[in-house]
């Protein structure tokens, strides 16, 4: 509870500092810093976090890499905590519940996507946890590498308690992102899916599609990852260098989950398609993919499309979820000291398979100087 302790150490719902770690000049490392988190609105909740997932995101965003961002940034959309304050028209959540944040805090709530709870794809644009501006009260927002922070009702979720909550804290982002697609494309008991690459979200992907029911080949470019996919729970893995092994997969498939943030030739894969099937971009290469031949797709009647993060009430339904299937995210906890070694492993490829940070090992906000009386005017 040291984070309760020191974000809201007065009145949970007042304005309070929270100690943070986050970028504070560009090109700069994570450093220690404090950030004003505003006093609870009517509809607002407030979270003492207790941990927050590292994302690869957070490393383009926080190094510039997606275009510049204003300064101070504070990372963070992966958030697990507990309420620590709930204004007076929040309904739903109650002091001590364990809850969570995503990549949302806020969107229009007004044209048909919102409407239909598909606030990801928001028409007039989401408000991220962090890098954005909340357009209801003006604010920079700030994520969860913080000791708290202060969300509307509508945009927290209830994490179930049997969940751990460090391993369910990557839930909130890689876990919404490929249940989304599994879901919205069928993956069920009897389907064939692919999981191509072995990261953060593929491994997400593995051990959703088989509590799913379906069967799953994982595709990697690693004969040492063989053996690790297995062990996630792979019915089938593909080594996609070896055309032996591609051509065995021929046809074999109704969905594939790619999750390769780097270019790479799709084809093989579509070749893996049944007619009718479905390739999901979920990786974002830098760099642009080869083109897409056509013939392919014409000649299986095959989709190549894209997915996202999830809305609320499905970010919701998938917390859920997981608590009845026991899934959760593999994850090494770090401490707040170690965050710039952890994104430096992060971008080398080295973690199996998520950094969860724990925020009690972030430093307490400074305590404010003591009021000094001004020395009183001699007298004359």
């Amino acid at each position: 509870m040291g984070a309760l302790a020191r974000a809201t150490a007065a009145r949970p719902e007042a304005a309070h500092q929270a100690s943070a770690y986050g970028i504070a000049e560009r090109g700069g490392p994570l450093v220690a810093l404090e950030v004003p988190r505003r006093a609870a609105l009517p509809d607002d909740v407030v979270i003492d976090i207790e941990f927050c997932g590292l994302c690869h995101s957070d490393v383009h965003s926080g190094r510039g890499e997606w275009g510049a961002r204003q300064l101070p940034l504070v990372p963070g959309h992966e958030i697990v905590g507990r309420v620590a304050a709930v204004g007076a028209e929040v309904t739903g959540f109650t002091v001590g519940e364990r809850v969570g944040v995503g990549c949302l805090v806020d969107s229009c709530r007004e044209c048909d996507s919102c409407k239909e709870g598909l606030e990801q794809f928001c028409e007039r644009g989401g408000v991220g946890t962090y890098s954005a501006i909340d357009h209801r009260t003006g604010e920079y927002t700030q994520g969860g590498y913080s000791s708290s922070i202060v969300v509307n009702q509508g945009y927290v979720l209830h994490v179930p308690e049997s969940l751990d909550p460090a391993a369910a804290a990557p839930l909130l982002c890689a876990g919404i992102t490929t249940y989304s697609p599994l879901r919205h494309f069928g993956a069920r008991p009897g389907s064939g899916v692919g999981v191509v690459g072995l990261g953060g979200l593929g491994h997400m992907a593995v051990k959703l599609a088989k509590a799913l029911g379906a069967s799953v080949t994982v595709f990697t470019t690693s004969a040492s990852k063989v053996e690790a996919a297995r062990a996630l729970g792979a019915d089938t893995v593909v080594v996609s260098g070896d055309p032996e092994a591609m051509a065995s997969a021929r046809h074999t498939l109704d969905l594939i989950i790619d999750t390769v943030a780097a270019a790479h030739d799709l084809d093989p894969y579509f070749a893996t398609l049944r007619r009718d099937g479905t390739l999901v971009q979920l990786g974002l290469p830098a760099e642009p993919m080869p083109p897409v031949n056509p013939r392919p797709l014409l000649g299986r009647r095959l989709r190549y499309t894209g997915s996202p993060i999830g809305g609320i009430a499905e970010t919701q339904e998938m917390l859920d979820f997981c608590a009845e299937h026991a899934v959760a995210a593999e994850i090494e906890v770090v401490d707040a000291a170690g965050l710039n070694a952890a994104w430096d492993r992060m971008v080398a490829g080295d973690v199996r398979y998520r950094f969860v940070l724990d925020v009690s090992t972030l430093p307490a906000p400074a305590a404010p100087a003591p009021h000094v009386p001004a020395p009183a005017a001699p007298a004359e």
